[in-house]
């Protein structure tokens, strides 16, 4: 068996098959038959490749070809192409043909490659090696990547071993216990209740004879990486200083795909170009940092590792950092692999900002998005001096306890007036509160919690001036990285939930005036903005049924119906949630009916009176108290 990094096939090619072919052995000479096991989805098709090789009854043009090219193998593509028929005149009745029967294999060496790339289980595909091994005695060599091997054992359904293991955990009462990060513990016990690795080395302990390690020569493999950037003298010389963050990187992944290193260099190449074109003098540290994540998410996402959508919900550096201080891991299995990766790429190398979206964008998607770029780079400019970053923003992105007994006064202080003066968001303002509740009842700050709670009440209704409606309020708690929450949050929560309905119907008054403003002059933009925006949403119970009206009444005739229709349209879609707007409905055709009483007829006044009757219809979908009286009165009367 051989073992190691990208390269053995080269070698196997190159050395092995040569040697072995150009030896005797008891008087005997020996022909090697290759196969690589990338992409075979049944062990039947690996007798089919091997029969390939060893059969002489093979297509004679492509013997042909073989011979004037030099070639001992056929080519992979060839053998997709081969007529299995045309072999046998043997499978016309559809009988299945067992091609194991015709192999001819006592003079031959074979050889398995790529084992960790077959879509078989690898156990399997081994017991059927075995066969040949201790039934056959046919001399057999084996090359694969034994850590690529073992990130695959390990990784496969990973979000289902995950839940079976926190299941587990919770079952033994060990998910509350402190003892050691949840991360490590919800590890160990996948690798205890799923292990495939040990399952492997008893295998191969039984079946190999002999393993050889492959270990070429990092360095100089690196270098001659390196060598195509030659004639870009600014990044090479950036490259040649960091060689051993990229040998780390490479060496954390896992994988030994030389192949993806080439690719996520190539990729870097673009990123540097593009950073020192627009962003120059962007601090060194923080290049160093684009060039571990840019190695390490091309060898995530392009490696087998079924991680490819693990990022694409994460949209920046700061939700990034949030999730891996959170303590709560409520069965988030995203969470639980993107501390993993954390702790893997960047163990021991300490970055602010080690996120960056629009390189695993671009990784992702192959598209550089520029508006990202700039995005990123902005925030980086303002944020990757951590001395100009603001107190409360550390406190929610890094762990409280990083910060430095002789800055944490300074840093509370710092907090105590941003959030009198507002400066938080409101959502942030109460994040904040949880951190010095829990400060408070470990003595670390001189505030008692009815003097905390006045600063951080009035702090919330100054925010409350500026802040948007929070849309995700339990996913933002679910980010303070506090284990136990106080019972004190109680009122500030109940605070914020009132400020916070308040916040969300301002946004809706806003979003009702930009919308209604429309009628009569820009219709198009009204029509383009109600559909999109409000066919679920109750948007009249943000905006004065009398302006509206006037603004209706102005309207052209055409357009007087075609709002009724929409009107009638959606109520019969979503009428549950419109309910909340039939009071000012029941308010706008009591304000149409009053215009129109005495008016002579004409067709405003008669498309006015259709549109009176519709909101009439409208209202009989609700509960009788939304009618209006009066017109309840007038229907008995005319019956």
């Amino acid at each position: 068996m051989v073992s190691g990094v990208h390269g053995k096939t080269h070698f196997w090619n190159n050395k092995i098959r040569k040697k072995i072919e150009s030896m005797q052995l008891n008087g005997k000479r020996y022909t090697t038959i290759y196969m690589s096991l990338y992409g075979i989805s049944n062990l039947e098709e690996i007798s089919k490749k091997i029969f390939i090789e060893t059969t002489q009854l093979m297509d004679k043009n492509l013997r042909k070809f073989m011979d004037a090219n030099g070639q001992t193998t056929i080519p992979e593509y060839a053998k997709t192409g081969i007529d299995m028929a045309n072999f046998f005149g043997v499978t016309q009745n559809g009988d299945k043909v067992d091609y194991g029967e015709f192999f001819s294999t006592d003079d031959k060496v074979l050889c398995f490659d790529d084992l960790e790339r077959a879509n078989v289980d690898v156990i399997d595909i081994l017991g059927y090696i075995n066969n040949f091994v201790e039934h056959d005695h046919i001399k057999t060599i084996i090359i694969c990547n034994e850590k690529e091997l073992s990130t695959k054992l390990k990784s496969s359904n990973l979000e289902m071993k995950t839940f079976i293991a926190t299941y587990l955990l919770d079952k033994q009462d060990e998910l509350n216990n402190i003892d050691k990060p949840l991360v490590e513990k919800i590890q160990e016990k996948i690798e205890h209740v799923f292990d495939k690795a040990n399952d492997y080395e008893r295998i191969k302990e039984k079946l190999i004879g002999e393993t050889f390690e492959y270990a070429p020569k990092f360095d100089y493999i690196i270098n001659g990486i390196l060598m195509r950037y030659e004639n870009n003298p600014d990044l090479i010389r950036f490259l040649r200083e960091n060689t051993g963050l990229i040998i780390s990187t490479f060496n954390k992944s896992g994988t030994r795909n030389l192949r993806i290193l080439k690719h996520a260099l190539n990729d870097f190449s673009k990123i540097y170009e593009m950073v020192n074109k627009s962003y120059p003098n962007t601090n060194h540290r923080v290049m160093q940092t684009m060039l571990i994540f840019t190695i390490a998410i091309s060898f995530e996402i392009k490696a087998g590792k079924v991680t490819k959508d693990k990022f694409i919900n994460i949209k920046d550096n700061e939700e990034y950092k949030s999730i891996l201080v959170s303590s709560r891991i409520l069965m988030d299995n995203r969470q639980f692999y993107i501390k993993e990766f954390d702790n893997n790429y960047y163990y021991n190398f300490k970055s602010e900002y080690r996120f960056f979206k629009f390189i695993e964008y671009y990784v992702r998607t192959r598209i550089f998005d520029m508006k990202l770029f700039k995005d990123n780079m902005e925030t980086i400019r303002n944020t990757v001096d951590i001395d100009n970053l603001p107190a409360y923003k550390r406190l929610l992105t890094e762990e409280y306890w990083k910060i430095s007994d002789d800055q944490f006064d300074g840093v509370v202080n710092e907090i105590v007036v941003d959030v009198s003066s507002g400066k938080l968001s409101l959502i942030d303002t109460v994040k904040i509160f949880a951190y010095f509740s829990y400060f408070s009842r470990k003595g670390l700050i001189d505030y008692d919690l009815k003097a905390l709670k006045n600063i951080f009440f009035n702090g919330m209704n100054v925010a409350s001036l500026n802040s948007k409606y929070c849309e995700n309020v339990d996913e933002e708690l679910g980010k303070i990285a506090i284990e136990e929450v106080a019972e004190d949050m109680e009122d500030i929560l109940k605070h914020f939930n009132m400020l916070n309905d308040q916040l969300h119907d301002k946004m809706f008054k806003e979003k009702a005036e930009e919308i209604m403003k429309c009628i009569p002059m820009k219709m198009e933009q009204f029509y383009e903005k109600f559909d999109k925006e409000c066919m679920d949403v109750p948007i009249f119970k943000y905006y004065d049924p009398f302006q509206l009206f006037q603004r209706i009444s102005c309207a052209s005739n055409e357009d007087i119906v075609l709002i009724k229709e929409k009107l009638l349209d959606r109520v019969e879609k979503s009428p549950k949630k419109l309910e909340p707007e039939m009071k000012n409905i029941k308010q706008l055709k009591q304000v149409i009916d009053d215009y129109l009483k005495g008016k002579d007829p004409s067709i405003k006044i008669v498309m006015l009176k259709e549109f009176s009757d519709s909101l009439g219809f409208i209202l009989g979908k609700y509960k009788p108290s939304f009618l209006p009286k009066k017109e309840e009165k007038d229907n008995i009367e005319e019956n």
